[in-house]
């Protein structure tokens, strides 16, 4: 069982160490990827790539199914999935301001599935769209470290 931090010891954790997390490179039959606009920090008021941290004592497999529910709306296990590789996601700001950085290791997987945008959960980003890799490499409100995962020039 995965448990959550109190508010200010999280902080004390985002301001001391790097977070481990999952990012999901969502894909359609279309070979689009599926971005969020974000809602919240880090990485406010950019589309990116759906995904969150994993939590203590949590297995890779729990937190992909638990990530894959919060926020595509169904549990998906990691088998299904393709790993791409780790990433590192630097921020200036955190999720409570601007008072200290977060850093992320990021663990990249890749699945493809259909998916309704209306449907989506709206936790963490307020509009979903499909998005052609170009396209989103082209554009200036698609976050740099979403568009590292489709470019070796943003890595």
């Amino acid at each position: 069982m995965t448990q959550r931090l109190d508010i200010e010891t999280f902080k004390t954790v985002v301001a001391s160490t790097p977070l481990v997390s999952i990012d999901l490179i969502v894909r359609n039959n279309a070979n689009q990827v599926l971005l969020g606009y974000r809602t919240n920090r880090p990485a406010l008021g950019y589309w990116f790539v759906p995904g969150g941290r994993i939590c203590k004592d949590e297995t890779f497999n729990d937190a992909f199914q638990r990530l894959t529910h919060i926020e595509l709306g169904e549990k998906i296990d990691i088998g299904q999935a393709e790993f791409i590789g780790p990433y590192q996601h630097l921020y200036q700001d955190n999720f409570s301001g601007t008072t200290f950085s977060t850093h992320y290791v990021v663990l990249g997987y890749q699945l493809s599935i259909d998916l309704e945008l209306s449907e989506l959960p709206q936790e963490q980003h307020n509009n979903y769209k499909w998005w052609d890799i170009e396209e989103l490499l082209n554009c200036h409100q698609v976050h740099r470290n979403t568009k590292a995962y489709f470019s070796d020039s943003y890595k």
